[in-house]
């Protein structure tokens, strides 16, 4: 089987565009491949963040992906700053990569916006420990929505120059997998905008853990237009919350948008919006009460991080050890 690396920051519970876009398919995808999932608080820290709750933010998370339905016995689950054969790698590959790489990265540039002198040095070489998280176990598929793609182009360019520097055919291609129909699940609020932790606007966003009543509310109160639901796919053009809501539907029906609005094209959003709240909380009640039962746990939830940082390591360490052989350091 082909193995997988594939790694998810520590906001906490996840919302329903990490579930839909990432998770969902995580779960799918351990049928059929060796995956490895990683919790990365070394990439949260590359932006402000929240010190005094990182740890309890780690935690929450993996409880949350175990309730998912991720198998910390058949695979991997682990948090990144365990396992120091990242950062080992990433100083290797910060060596290898080029400048004018990393200053073509579009996100570095969204996310340092006019103030690009004041933001963190780890923010711009946020894709070479990116490049070393997946190198580090010789992964050569990882599942990615399309603004990661050229993240993962990157760390292609990284592994070559690496092999052609060092005259080893080292570390293998990586290919992207995008998966699922609902890869990006926008705000409630302004369907312009993907559905985010960062949004002050709780109503934005449909928590992993939100109750019966909170996902009917936010659902209700969601934005729309005042016409009603088109009968075709060309109707949604130009209407992103109607496209929005209609996908949401689709993803967790494992339909397309032409299918829902063969059953509810034409109708107005009231009935439409009752029926999608319904089939949420039928979809995210079981998630919630196994995460808030792993949570009463803690003590197990940092079990399944140490077990799989330490079967993570036993990949990782052999790989960037020769690594580290290949680039002239003394192994003694």
């Amino acid at each position: 089987m082909q193995r997988i690396f594939s790694g998810i920051q520590p906001t906490g519970v996840p919302h329903l565009g990490n579930y839909l876009g990432a998770v969902r398919n995580w779960v799918a995808l351990q049928n059929d491949h060796d995956c490895i999932y990683c919790v990365v608080d070394l990439h949260a820290i590359t932006a402000d963040h929240d010190f005094r709750t990182l740890a309890d933010q780690t935690r929450d998370l993996t409880a949350a992906l175990i309730a998912c339905g991720i198998d910390p016995q058949k695979h991997i689950l682990f948090h990144q700053s365990a396992v120091h054969a990242h950062l080992r790698l990433a100083w290797i590959f910060t060596c290898v990569a080029r400048m004018g790489w990393l200053n073509r990265m579009t996100q570095f540039k969204d996310k340092a916006g006019k103030d690009r002198e004041n933001v963190s040095t780890g923010l711009f070489t946020y894709p070479n420990l990116m490049a070393a998280d997946i190198h580090a176990y010789h992964a050569t598929r990882v599942p990615v929505g399309d603004d990661q793609k050229h993240h993962l182009e990157l760390a292609n360019d990284i592994a070559a120059k690496f092999n052609h520097d060092f005259e080893r055919d080292y570390f293998p291609n990586i290919e992207p997998l995008i998966l699922g129909p609902a890869a990006r699940v926008m705000s409630l609020r302004d369907g312009s905008k993907k559905m985010s932790k960062s949004d002050p606007s709780d109503q934005s966003r449909i928590n992993l853990t939100d109750d019966a009543d909170t996902i009917s509310a936010k659902i209700r109160k969601a934005k729309t237009d005042p016409e009603p639901l088109p009968t075709d796919i060309e109707g949604l053009e130009g209407r992103p919350e109607a496209r929005n809501l209609i996908g949401i539907y689709a993803a967790l029906t494992d339909t397309d948008h032409a299918a829902v609005l063969r059953d509810h094209g034409g109708q107005g959003f009231g009935n439409f919006k009752k029926a999608l709240a319904d089939l949420l909380v039928e979809k995210l009640s079981p998630i919630a009460a196994e995460t808030r039962r792993l949570l009463a746990d803690p003590g197990y939830v940092d079990g399944v991080l140490r077990d799989g940082a330490q079967r993570a390591a036993a990949i990782a360490n052999p790989i960037v050890d020769e690594a580290e052989r290949i680039v002239g350091f003394l192994k003694v």
